[in-house]
């Protein structure tokens, strides 16, 4: 039976994906922490962090940038990787600005700046509030699974801004190396797209990307019209569905 690993997006944690396991009573499911293990960490790390065993083949679920973390995984790894499910991934063409890639003097600047806040206590301030306003928008249906603590000790992190900036640039790297590795097939893909809700908005440019990147994956699309892009807050079933589907 295959190990699988989900790589959530950026912000998110690894309680929001307990529904999905929930509906995978059967699997072997690890979902990584992003506030403890960075998703565009060297395969190598996020394996032991998971507790999965190298040399294992492994499903990647991969949710908005944890999406470019997983591609990059497969295309690298392909003997790693025997599942692929792609979960309103971002795309490879959101590659950022080179000027404000990890390491740079820019970024750096960015870095120090969004220090700032978290100095004078402002993410404890606001960050419940940034946390709602991502699943009001986000998510079709609302509803936060998180509880109120857990929000107010993750998101009013002094550091939580600089975190969110790190996930961001990494990402950046991710799709700029994914590119460089497509067209690739050979690792059955599932790509799941959301237009639902305020996904709706430019929806019909989005799934041409997600279409073109499932050509050049050799992957399938399966369009969800009443899902938003946490669609694992609005559509778990449908991510234990395209596992199912892509299950020997």
């Amino acid at each position: 039976m295959t190990t699988w690993i989900v790589l959530p997006g950026m912000a998110e944690t690894a309680a929001e994906f307990d529904r999905v396991r929930e509906l995978l009573p059967e699997l072997d499911l690890h979902v990584i922490d992003p506030w403890q293990t960075p998703v565009n960490a060297d395969p190598a790390v996020l394996r032991t962090a998971a507790g999965v065993p190298s040399g294992e083949a492994i499903g990647l679920i991969g949710h908005s940038i944890g999406g470019l973390a997983a591609m990059r995984w497969a295309l690298t790894r392909p003997q790693e990787v025997a599942r692929l499910v792609l979960v309103d991934t971002t795309l490879p063409s959101e590659s950022g600005r080179s000027w404000l890639y990890p390491g740079t003097s820019a970024e750096r600047v960015v870095r120090v700046v969004l220090g700032f806040p978290g100095r004078i206590g402002l993410p404890w301030l606001v960050g419940p509030l940034v946390r709602r306003s991502m699943v009001r928008v986000g998510s079709v249906t609302k509803n936060d699974p998180l509880p109120k603590a857990t929000i107010r000790k993750l998101y009013g992190d002094s550091r939580s801004w600089q975190r969110f900036w790190a996930e961001l640039t990494a990402s950046w790297i991710a799709a700029k190396d994914v590119s460089k590795l497509l067209p690739a097939s050979g690792v059955p893909t599932v790509l799941l797209v959301a237009t639902g809700g305020s996904s709706s908005v430019g929806a019909d440019t989005w799934l041409a990307g997600q279409r073109e990147l499932a050509t050049a994956l050799s992957g399938t699309v399966v369009v969800l019209e009443d899902s938003a892009h946490l669609v694992h807050l609005d559509r778990p079933d449908a991510i234990a569905e395209a596992v199912r589907t892509l299950r020997p």
